[in-house]
């Protein structure tokens, strides 16, 4: 099975200037390909500690794809291919499709009347330094996706790290278009999903998850409270139609005993003044 893990770099995020929305949007799609998402990990623009949460995710179980967003621009701030490439022990190559990208934004700005100096240039140039070994993730935007291979790569049971841009609109687009395709689709068996609603408090249906648990322990259970209360299964789909019946019928059987409808009913009406006194 392939799994994934998620690094999100930067200040920004950490600091509650900016609100991580690359995360949520990852997730669906990994969900959506069958691909579990093992850690989601948050680390500011710092050399160590992008070291330190890349390795410990190349330590997890393989193969695995590691996506990275964020800090890859041409600011001191922006350390990313920097500090990937010092944790797999690499160098900084130029590559060539991404300095012409740059080369021609360079003499843009030189034609608007900007002293194009060799510092201003060196800074630019940053955004073209990228890990040796790295092959470019392209689409039409600006900025393309990097991918680096560790141990074969997750296609032949190692690793991929694959580095993006924090812009939520280009990290899309080249997740989408390039890392989907080539390094997700298809890898793992997709998840069937029920989802059923109630109106008991969440506490009722412990000992029904527990046994649900027991009887088809390849099926996840997630309980979420709310008006109703969501109950979301997913796993193998026959797996996860038989935990759906089961706790369909616990449903019905606690509705139809009169100290279930009762606590129903009592339930309903606490929340039922608990919005009142919101309002």
């Amino acid at each position: 099975m392939l799994e994934a893990s998620i690094l999100v770099i930067g200040d920004e995020i950490l600091g509650g200037f900016v609100q991580d929305t690359n995360s949520g949007w990852l997730a669906q799609r990994l969900q959506q390909q069958g691909v579990p998402l093992t850690r989601i990990q948050t680390v500011p623009d710092e050399l160590a500690d992008i070291g330190e949460a890349l390795q410990a995710e190349l330590g997890r179980s393989r193969p695995r794809v590691i996506v990275t967003s964020g800090g890859i621009g041409s600011t001191p701030d922006d350390l990313t291919y920097e500090a990937v490439a010092a944790s797999l022990g690499r160098g900084l190559v130029e590559d060539a499709t991404m300095a012409g990208r740059i080369a021609g934004a360079l003499e843009w700005t030189r034609e608007q009347g900007v002293d194009v100096t060799e510092e201003f240039t060196w800074h630019m140039m940053r955004m073209a330094r990228v890990p040796e070994g790295s092959r470019l993730l392209h689409h039409r935007g600006w900025a393309p996706g990097i991918a680096i291979d560790v141990d074969g790569g997750s296609n032949d049971g190692g690793a991929t790290i694959v580095i993006l841009p924090g812009v939520p609109s280009q990290l899309r687009a080249i997740f989408s278009e390039a890392v989907e395709p080539e390094l997700i689709a298809g890898r793992n068996p997709r998840p069937s999903v029920r989802e059923l609603t109630h109106g008991f408090p969440e506490s009722a249906l412990n000992l029904c998850f527990v046994r649900v648990l027991a009887d088809h322990p390849e099926v996840k259970i997630g309980s979420y409270p709310g008006v109703p209360m969501l109950i979301r299964l997913s796993g193998p789909e026959e797996a996860v139609e038989a935990a759906a019946d089961d706790v369909a019928t616990y449903l019905h059987d606690l509705q139809a005993d009169p100290a279930g409808a009762r606590l129903a009913a009592a339930w309903a009406d606490r929340l039922g003044g608990g919005e009142r006194d919101r309002r």
